[in-house]
């Protein structure tokens, strides 16, 4: 994505947009693009930035490692179905960062995956997978509140 970015000349008017206060929604590799810090990138990876974070790439493992499951979404009424699809997961949050959602159980208990700060959110897992739109209304009111 940020190769893709850079290519058509996009990166440096999104991070200007970004910074300016632009509400920004990353999702899965959307969160990696972010981050301001990077574990097990490429040589060389950057990323937008914009939330205090160091997001850790392909942190559950590769393709055939993707899995659903439910996780508790702060500010949500009910457990979210989150599907993650060779997903990141932030390994720290600066003090800034509202954690928004952890992994329930299993060998990833307790891992980030939803996140906020400020203008921006991020999750790991891809909401837009399926019907519950609840985490895309979360960030309208987000953004409509700010």
């Amino acid at each position: 994505m940020e190769k893709l970015a850079r290519a058509f000349d996009l990166f440096d008017p999104l991070v200007d947009r970004i910074r300016g206060g632009m509400p920004t929604f990353g999702t899965c590799a959307g969160m990696i693009m972010l981050a301001d810090r990077l574990l097990d990138g490429a040589a060389g990876q950057g990323s937008f930035g914009g939330i205090d974070i160091t997001v850790r790439r392909n942190a559950f493992g590769r393709q055939v490692d993707s899995f659903e499951g439910d996780v508790e979404f702060a500010g949500l009424d009910g457990p979210v179905h989150a599907v993650f699809i060779r997903a990141p997961w932030v390994e720290e949050a600066g003090d800034g960062v509202e954690v928004l959602a952890r992994v329930p159980e299993g060998e990833a208990a307790g891992r980030i995956v939803a996140v906020r700060q400020g203008h921006l959110m991020a999750t790991s897992f891809h909401p837009e997978v399926g019907d519950d739109d609840r985490v895309h209304r979360f960030f309208i009111e987000t953004v409509m509140q700010a």
